[in-house]
C-alpha cells in the first residue's frame, strides 16, 4: 500500500482536477455575470479562483519541507499514558532515537503489561514511573523523581508528551454526567495537570509541550459528545498556552490522530457491548420509552461495527510527534490522519455549518 503522504498527495491532487473543472465550466457564467454588474473584467475572478486553489492543493500536497533537527543527546522526554497504543509505541522509538524517556504508566505498580515491557529495556534512558494524570500526588511524585533524575538539572526537562486518555460513545440522553467528568478528567484535566506540574522544567530547557488531542477536537460527531469536548478542551489549552509560553522559547503543538482503533484497540467489541449494555440499562425509562430498544440497538450496531475500522499502522502519528519534539520550527498542528478524513475536518472547520451538516449529517 502506498504511504499516507502519497495517498494524500494522489487524492488532493484528483479533487483538485475535478474542482478545477468545476470552476473552468460551471461557475464562470455565474462569475462572469456577477463580474459584469460590477463593471470588473470577466475572466478576472474565475482566474483568480483557479490560480489560487491550486496554489493551495500544491502547498497541500508538498511533503514536509526539512527545518532543522535539534541534537538529542543529553535530551529528555517525559510521556503519559504508556500501558499501550500510542505511549507505549513512542516510548520505544523516542529510546531508539537516542532521548532518555520517562514512561508514565497507570498500571505499573499493579505489573501492568507496558511498564514490564518497558522495564525490560534495563536501559539507563528507559525510566517507567507509576502515573495516574488524574492524581495530583502521583504526578508531583513523577515530576520530582524526573527533576532528581535528569542528567543535567540545569538543561531542564525537553519536553512532555500529554498522551494520557480515555474514549467512549452514546448519545446525550443515554450519556452520565459521570462518563463526562470522567473523560474531561483525564483527557483534559489530565493533561492540564501533567503541564503545569512539569512545565518550570520545561521553560528552563525552552522545549517542547505536545498534547495529543484528536480530529474530533476539530469536529463534532453524534454519540461522541463526552469525547468531543475533552478533546475541544484540549485544543483550546494548548492554544492559550501556545501564546504564553512565546515569550520563554517554548513550543506548544498538537496532534490530532484520525482513526486509529484499529491499531490501539481503543475501543474493542467487547468493550463496546460491555458499555451498550450499561448505557441501556442506567437509561432513564422514559429516555429508553421515547427512544425505543429497537432504535436503540440499530445505533449500537453502527458504533460496534467501527470497531476495527481505521488505520492499523501507527507510524504517521509517531512521526508527527516526533517531528513535534525533534524539530526546530515544529508545526502547531499535526494531522496523522487518512485523506478522507483529513478533507472533512477541513469542509467541516472551513465550510459554514448549514453546509457541512448537510454534508455529512
Amino acid at each position: 500500500m502506498a504511504p499516507l503522504p502519497v495517498l494524500r498527495a494522489a487524492l488532493l491532487v484528483s479533487f483538485s482536477v475535478l474542482l478545477t473543472v468545476l470552476l473552468g465550466f460551471g461557475l464562470p457564467a455565474l462569475l462572469n455575470t456577477g463580474t459584469r454588474v460590477l463593471g470588473l473584467p470577466e475572466s478576472s475572478v474565475t482566474e483568480c479562483i483557479v490560480g489560487l486553489y491550486l496554489l493551495f492543493v500544491l502547498y497541500m500536497a508538498t511533503p514536509r519541507i526539512p527545518r532543522g533537527l535539534v541534537e538529542v543527546k543529553g535530551r529528555a522526554v517525559f510521556v503519559t499514558g504508556c500501558d499501550s497504543g500510542f505511549g507505549l509505541a513512542l516510548s520505544k522509538h523516542l529510546h531508539k532515537l537516542g532521548f532518555t524517556v520517562y514512561a508514565g504508566c497507570l498500571l505499573k505498580d499493579k505489573g501492568g503489561e507496558g511498564a514490564k515491557e518497558l522495564e525490560e529495556f534495563h536501559s539507563d534512558r528507559m525510566k517507567v514511573v507509576q502515573l495516574d494524570v488524574c492524581s495530583e500526588e502521583q504526578v508531583n511524585q513523577a515530576v520530582e523523581y524526573i527533576r532528581e533524575n535528569l542528567e543535567d538539572a540545569d538543561r531542564g526537562l525537553w519536553a512532555v508528551v500529554n498522551n494520557a486518555g480515555l474514549s467512549t460513545f452514546g448519545e446525550v440522553e443515554f450519556t452520565s454526567m459521570d462518563t463526562y467528568r470522567k473523560l474531561s478528567e483525564v483527557n483534559l484535566w489530565g493533561s492540564i495537570r501533567v503541564t503545569k506540574a512539569v512545565l518550570p522544567l520545561i521553560r528552563k530547557a525552552k522545549g517542547r509541550v505536545v498534547n495529543i488531542s484528536s480530529m474530533m477536537g476539530r469536529m463534532g460527531s453524534a454519540l461522541s459528545s463526552p469525547y468531543c469536548i475533552s478533546k475541544y478542551g484540549v485544543e483550546a489549552f494548548s492554544d492559550c498556552l501556545r501564546y504564553e509560553m512565546k515569550t520563554w522559547g517554548v513550543k506548544v503543538s498538537i496532534v490530532e490522530p484520525g482513526n486509529f482503533m484499529a491499531a490501539t484497540g481503543i475501543m474493542t467489541r467487547e468493550s463496546m457491548n460491555n458499555t451498550a449494555n450499561k448505557l441501556w440499562s442506567e437509561a432513564p425509562a422514559h429516555v429508553q420509552e421515547d427512544y425505543g430498544k429497537a432504535r436503540f440497538e440499530m445505533l449500537m450496531a453502527h458504533v460496534r461495527s467501527n470497531s476495527n475500522s481505521g488505520q492499523k499502522d501507527i507510524s504517521p502519528v509517531l512521526e508527527d510527534i516526533t517531528d513535534a519534539i525533534m524539530s526546530k520550527r515544529p508545526y502547531t498542528r499535526y494531522h496523522p490522519m487518512e485523506p478522507h478524513w483529513w478533507i472533512r475536518v477541513q469542509l467541516m472547520t472551513h465550510l459554514p455549518a448549514a453546509m457541512s451538516d448537510f454534508l455529512y449529517f
